[in-house]
């Protein structure tokens, strides 16, 4: 289970360098949603940088047709920089539903992401569309529910149009995680992962069982990474050492 750390979960608890290095240090193989001015430190250090932002933003997203050739500009453009930097998945959203109907809303992001995908597949990126909660982080986004999101990979019908399957979410909105997983693994190219509730560490005081998740995980036979994003509350060194061994299965 190669593991990678959200770099904005971390951002102005250690300063950049310490924070490579530890992270090094520990075991963790790349970092996520990286400034990109931070870009060639992380490859010098010999780390990956996993993912990148694919378009702006989270509320003006795919489901409106309006936003569709902004869009697909920047996931072009965002689709070579990962390609130069050796990115293999770009985020993309949803966008905030504003009343929109769930089929509505599926049929225009699957539009928007058939515009792209044959470039993502040409380049060797994927995009992958994440789950948020609607609930307490994310009001009114429309892909909060896994059904939403299946329902548009199977349109698109492309192997670079993914999942990112952020758990910590999921849970918020319908529970049922692991029973999840193992229905749809096949369409997960990612996974976030963070304490609930209060998006903190991965530790005993939230409800989550990560070691048994990691297992199902591990089980459906995923070789990608795992993206700890979760905001430290206390020490940032002793979450991420704890984090990284909860979310190493037992046996391998």
């Amino acid at each position: 289970m190669r593991q990678d750390i959200s770099w904005w979960c971390f951002q102005g608890r250690l300063e950049p360098k310490r924070l490579i290095a530890e992270a090094k240090r520990i075991g963790y193989e790349g970092f996520e949603l990286v400034p990109e001015p931070l870009w060639d430190a992380i490859k010098e250090a010999d780390m990956h940088i996993v993912t990148h932002g694919g378009h702006g933003t989270i509320e003006n997203g795919m489901n409106d047709p309006r936003n569709h050739s902004r869009i697909e500009d920047e996931l072009k453009a965002n689709i070579d920089k990962a390609v130069k930097y050796e990115i293999p998945i770009l985020i993309c959203f949803s966008g905030n539903r504003r009343g929109r109907p769930d089929e509505e809303g599926i049929e225009n992001t699957a539009a928007c992401l058939k515009r792209v995908a044959p470039y993502a597949e040409q380049k060797g990126v994927t995009l992958a569309l994440e789950i948020l909660n609607s609930k307490v982080d994310h009001r009114d986004y429309q892909f909060d529910r896994m059904a939403w999101g299946v329902r548009v990979v199977e349109l698109v019908n492309s192997p670079r149009v993914k999942i990112l399957y952020d758990i910590y979410h999921a849970q918020i909105m319908e529970g049922d995680i692991i029973r999840t997983i193992r229905a749809h693994h096949d369409k997960i190219a990612h996974y976030h992962t963070a304490g609930n509730p209060g998006r903190n560490e991965i530790d005993d005081t939230q409800e989550l069982n990560y070691p048994a998740i990691m297992r199902a995980i591990k089980e459906t036979g995923y070789t990608g990474w795992i993206g700890q994003e979760f905001v430290p509350k206390g020490d940032p060194l002793a979450a991420m050492r704890d984090a990284f061994e909860r979310c190493q299965p037992r046996g391998g």
